[in-house]
């Protein structure tokens, strides 16, 4: 079993974002819309499937310099993990600073930002990139000494602690706003309006942003998203926009040295002669319209019925997936996205998911089955299989599905 505290937590991470759909039934709030949702899971999906290959090779590298060059040596009394703790949030808060900072690292980390909502699935929405950028803010920690084993739980304590802050039905908390990273807060870090751009950067303990100046305090509500909208629910194409834009405007610019300063200066610089830096345009609360692709009702019902199915399937693997070869995880990763790419898709109606959706039901049902077979597993699995199968063909049959070119709300 994977002993990952993240993927530990899932069942938690759902039972609260449960209570968070009761909370908006409540109050009468519209906290959630089904499209933007899937959309946030389906990123985070596709984080914890590139995390399995690309994650083992940060902790490698930290694994290396700890056993090799670290400087000192602890004894692992309540100052070694208070330490730890704080450098690993510092560390955190510089890494989070520079992905916003840095545009070739802000492509890592755009995909948290894009989401036109904030409630908890927000939280889960995370980009398959942006641990090739980060990681090595944290070497440092390394050279001084804390475990690896250490450093990797705190670290993923670090990252837990950030899931509860990303929600509107928590108001400014006292005492607390003064030392820790609150909702309050977050909020702010998450706003397009120009005064919240990035600040407040912290992860657990928001006396970092106090200290190194990037602190503002929740004033008007935000208005959440990025400066330019993704306008997509295609979890790949959500990790992969930014950069393609960015090579669009690199052809734009004639001299290489201004193509390298493009990729380390902040988001939205250009040269003099192009105009130079870009600042974030402002924006009306009151008459901002989010992407809210118009689609049949009915279409909910399904993709829903496909969601929680993938929802075990992936959740299924991720807690066995050491017991897989690395084949078997690539091609896992592989059908897994696809089935989360179709299901955000399916809402924007496009011509081309139609076949895609029908292609992966047909493989998925004849995967199941042929596993089954190899592997010389019970009937009711051949069962459930053909059922899986005749279900959702019959089902995507019968949708009244234009796939035109989408009209947005």
């Amino acid at each position: 079993m994977n002993l990952n505290p993240i993927v530990l937590s899932i069942p938690i991470f759902f039972i609260l974002i449960g209570i968070e759909l009761v909370v908006e039934r409540l109050s009468h709030r519209k906290l959630y819309r089904l499209p933007d949702t899937i959309a946030n899971l389906s990123c985070g999906i596709t984080s914890q499937l590139s995390g399995l290959f690309m994650r083992v090779f940060a902790i490698g590298v930290y694994e290396v310099l700890y056993s090799n060059f670290a400087f000192f040596s602890w004894d692992k009394t309540w100052v070694y993990w208070l330490v730890l703790f704080l450098l690993t949030d510092l560390a955190y808060y510089w890494a989070h600073r520079m992905s916003h900072e840095i545009n070739l690292f802000w492509g890592g980390h755009v995909v948290h930002h894009q989401s036109e909502e904030y409630n908890l699935s927000v939280a889960l929405r995370q980009s398959s990139f942006q641990v090739i950028w980060t990681f090595g803010f944290s070497l440092p920690i390394a050279f001084l000494g804390f475990d690896t084993l250490d450093f990797a739980l705190i670290s993923a304590l670090n990252t837990l602690y950030q899931f509860w802050i990303h929600t509107e039905t928590i108001n400014k908390m006292g005492w607390f706003e003064y030392v820790f990273n609150t909702p309050s807060h977050h909020r702010v870090h998450h706003g397009r309006n120009p005064k919240y751009i990035d600040k407040n950067h912290a992860g657990s303990l928001i006396i970092w942003d106090k200290m190194f100046g990037t602190f503002q305090a929740e004033e008007e509500r935000p208005t959440y998203g990025i400066t330019k909208p993704l306008n997509s629910l295609n979890a790949v194409w959500a990790n992969f926009s930014h950069y393609a834009e960015m090579g669009k405007e690199l052809k734009t610019i004639p001299l290489w040295s201004d193509k390298i300063k493009y990729l380390f200066k902040k988001p939205g610089w250009l040269p003099e002669s192009m105009g130079g830096y870009r600042q974030a345009p402002a924006v009306d609360a009151n008459t901002y319209k989010k992407y809210d692709p118009i689609h049949p009702v009915r279409l909910n019902y399904y993709v829903l019925f496909q969601y929680i199915i993938c929802l075990g399937v992936t959740g299924f693997f991720l807690f066995r997936q050491k017991e897989f070869t690395m084949m078997e995880k690539t091609v896992a990763a592989t059908l897994i996205s696809v089935w989360v790419v179709n299901c955000g898709v399916l809402f924007e109606q496009k011509t081309w998911v139609r076949y895609a959706e029908w292609v992966r039901i047909i493989l998925f049902t004849a995967i199941a089955i042929i596993i089954t077979y190899l592997l010389q597993g019970p009937v009711y699995i051949y069962i459930a299989a053909i059922l899986y199968g005749t279900i959702s063909a019959l089902w995507f049959y019968s949708l009244p599905v234009s796939y035109e070119k989408v009209a947005v709300a």
